[in-house]
C-alpha cells in the first residue's frame, strides 16, 4: 500500500465513517420532526429548500468526525496498551495531525450550521454547544461512571436538535425531544465500557431499562402524530437491531459481546430516525433514512465503529 493511501485510510479509520452516517440520520430527523418535509415531495424540492438540510448534514458529519478524532487523540496513550493497531498508536497518523484534523473538522462542522441559521444563530450556537460537548467527553466525561453516558448522549441529543433548529419555531415546540437520544445514548455508553474487559449483567440491564423507555416513547409519539401504523414497522426493527445483540450480551457479558451490543445499538440510530421521519413526515423520506442503514453497514466491515 502506499503513503498516500496508508495515510488517507487512516485519516477514515479516525473518522469513523459508518458512525458519520447515523450523525446524518440524526439530521434528517430532526428536520422532519420540525415540520419542515410537510407538504414536499421529491417532485417539488428545490435547491432553495434542500440546500439548509445539506448544510445541516455537512455540520453533523464534521461535528461528529472531529468528535471522533479528538477521541483518538485523547486516548492515544490508553490505545497503545488497548488498542495498537489504531491510527495513532501505530504512528500512520501523528497525534499532531489528528489534531489538525479534528479541528477542522470541527470547524466545518460549526461553520455548516451557523450559514443555515442566519437569523437566529440557532443551528450555529447548537454546533458550539455539540463541540464543547463532545471535547468535555473525550478528556473528562468519560471517566466519570455517571456523568459520562449522560455527556456522550447530550451530543446526539444536541445533534437531534440541530436538525430541528431548521426551523427556529420548532426547537421552541420540541426542545424536549432532544432528551430521549440522551437516554439512548447513556444506555449505549454504559454497555461500551465492558468492551475491552467485559462487563457484567447488572449494568446491561439498567441499559436494557433505557432502552425500553425510548422505544415506548417512540411508540407514544407515533399514536400522538397519528401514524403509528407507518411508523411501526421502523420501531420494530429499531427494536429487533438493539435487544437481539443486547440479549445475548447479558448471557455472557464478554467483551466481543458487548462490542457487539454497542455496534448494533449504533447501527440502530438510523431505524430510529427513520421511525422519527415516518411519524412527522412522508413515507418516501422515511425510506430515504432508513437506506442510509445499508451503506453505514456496509462502511462498518470498512472501518471500525467503536
Amino acid at each position: 500500500m502506499s503513503y498516500i493511501a496508508s495515510k488517507l485510510i487512516g485519516y477514515l479509520r479516525l473518522m469513523r465513517p459508518a458512525n458519520i452516517i447515523t450523525a446524518i440520520a440524526d439530521v434528517l430527523a430532526g428536520v422532519a420532526i420540525s415540520g419542515y418535509f410537510i407538504d414536499v415531495t421529491y417532485r417539488t424540492v428545490t435547491l432553495e429548500f434542500s440546500l439548509p438540510v445539506v448544510c445541516l448534514c455537512l455540520a453533523a458529519a464534521g461535528l461528529y468526525g472531529g468528535g471522533v478524532v479528538f477521541n483518538d487523540v485523547f486516548d492515544a496513550k490508553l490505545d497503545a496498551i488497548e488498542r495498537p493497531e489504531r491510527p495513532i498508536p501505530s504512528g500512520i497518523i501523528s497525534k499532531t495531525q489528528a489534531i489538525i484534523l479534528g479541528a477542522y473538522l470541527l470547524l466545518v462542522g460549526v461553520l455548516g450550521a451557523f450559514s443555515v441559521g442566519h437569523l437566529t444563530g440557532a443551528p450555529g450556537w447548537l454546533a458550539i454547544a455539540i463541540t464543547l460537548a463532545a471535547l468535555v467527553y473525550n478528556k473528562w466525561g468519560k471517566h466519570h461512571p455517571v456523568w459520562g453516558p449522560i455527556n456522550m448522549g447530550l451530543c446526539r441529543g444536541f445533534n437531534l436538535l440541530l436538525g430541528i433548529s431548521i426551523l427556529p419555531e420548532a426547537l421552541a415546540q420540541y426542545w424536549w425531544m432532544g432528551i430521549i437520544p440522551v437516554i439512548y445514548i447513556a444506555a449505549i455508553t454504559n454497555i461500551s465500557r465492558g468492551e475491552v474487559h467485559g462487563g457484567n449483567t447488572k449494568s446491561l440491564k439498567v441499559s436494557a431499562v433505557g432502552y425500553a423507555v425510548v422505544y415506548s416513547a417512540m411508540i407514544v409519539l407515533a399514536i400522538h402524530q397519528e401514524r403509528l401504523w407507518r411508523a411501526l414497522p421502523f420501531i420494530l426493527l429499531f427494536m429487533f437491531m438493539v435487544n437481539t445483540p443486547l440479549m445475548k450480551a447479558m448471557k455472557e457479558p464478554s467483551g466481543p459481546n458487548l462490542g457487539k451490543a454497542v455496534k448494533g445499538g449504533i447501527l440502530a440510530l438510523i431505524a430510529m430516525n427513520a421511525a422519527w421521519v415516518a411519524a412527522f413526515a412522508q413515507m418516501p423520506f422515511a425510506i430515504f433514512v432508513l437506506l442510509l442503514l445499508p451503506v453505514s453497514l456496509g462502511l462498518g466491515k470498512l472501518f471500525a465503529i467503536t
